[in-house]
This record gives C-alpha cells, structure tokens and sequence, in this order.
C-alpha cells in the first residue's frame, strides 16, 4: 500500500524532527532514499527480500562502507570503512534501509550513553532519565518510531540495559546463529 520511498522519507523527517533526542551521530538520508528506491523496483519486480524497504539503524561501531564510523570516539570521527561489515551486508542482500548510525557509549563501554563528544542519546520517554549504553542511540531511535529495528553490540548487557530503559525488548543472539 505504500512506496519504501515514502516511508523512509517520513522515517528520515521524524529523525530529523527528533534530532534533540540525539539517537544518530550520522542520518544517511541520501544512502537510505538510494536504498529505498532500489526496494521499491524490488517489490515491483517481485524480488523483494525479508526486509525489503524495512528501516533500520546501527550502532555506530558496525562498519558500513563509505560511511563514517566513529565508535562514539572523536578520535575515529573521520574512520570511513572501505567495506561493510557482514551483518550489514547480510541486510542490505535482504532489502534493509539505512536511516542512520546509532549514538553510542564511547568504544561500547558504558552502560549511560552519556557521550562526551557526540552528546548523550536521550530517553524519549523521559528527557531526564539516561537511554542505557552501550547501544543507547539505537534503543532511542526503535523507542521514538524513527526506525523499525536497529542493529547493536551486546557484550555485557550493551542492547539490552537501552531495550530494558527505553521500554523495549533487546536481543543478544547466541554465538554463531
């Protein structure tokens, strides 16, 4: 019923309109309405994969190619990968957008997101209270409807302290699946 174009560009403006949320250190508008138009010749071709036209975001520590990755660290603000990662190119194979590269604790270590070179993402449901780190910017842009899913890391609770403060639920798959 509805175009991947338009619903990213309304996911792009909600991002945009949310800014003061800080859930992004990059909107990738220009990739993502790229990626949204080769979804929708997808879906009219019949070839739509899983997650044909389907918004997302990723902590900023997953390499995505040509686009900067910063680890939530000032000292990596102009590391550009030269490849994606995996996990990115497994999504991209099955139709994701990309809205954006999540806020994040610097170097994934943290459990505040309160970063001090890119600013703490904040709890959209109460701009008082911390959104939880590491992947605090992700949990805020799933929370605030700004993307569908976002992709973090989890090695000591980095989804899911932000799923558990923002309201959501995260998941840290089992090794190897």
């Amino acid at each position: 019923k509805f175009s991947p174009v338009e619903i990213t560009r309304q996911y792009l403006d909600r991002a945009n309109e949310y800014s003061h949320l800080n859930a992004f250190i990059t909107i990738t508008e220009e990739i993502a309405l790229q990626q949204a138009k080769i979804a929708e010749k997808r879906w009219m071709l019949g070839e739509a994969g899983r997650l044909e036209g389907i918004p997302v975001s990723y902590k900023d520590n997953i390499h995505t190619k040509g686009v900067p990755t910063t680890s939530g660290a000032i000292i990596d603000r102009e590391f550009v990968p030269n490849k994606n990662a995996k996990l990115v190119e497994n999504l991209n194979r099955e139709g994701a957008v990309m809205i954006g590269k999540a806020n994040m604790h610097e170097f994934a270590f943290g459990i505040t997101n309160n970063n001090p070179f890119y600013g703490p993402s904040r709890n959209p449901w109460n701009l008082e209270l911390i959104s939880g780190g590491s992947s605090g910017g992700g949990a805020v842009s799933v929370a605030a409807d700004l993307v569908s899913a976002s992709i973090g890391t989890d090695t000591g609770g980095s989804v899911r302290i932000p799923a558990s403060c923002c309201g959501l639920f995260g998941l840290k798959p089992t090794h190897g699946l």
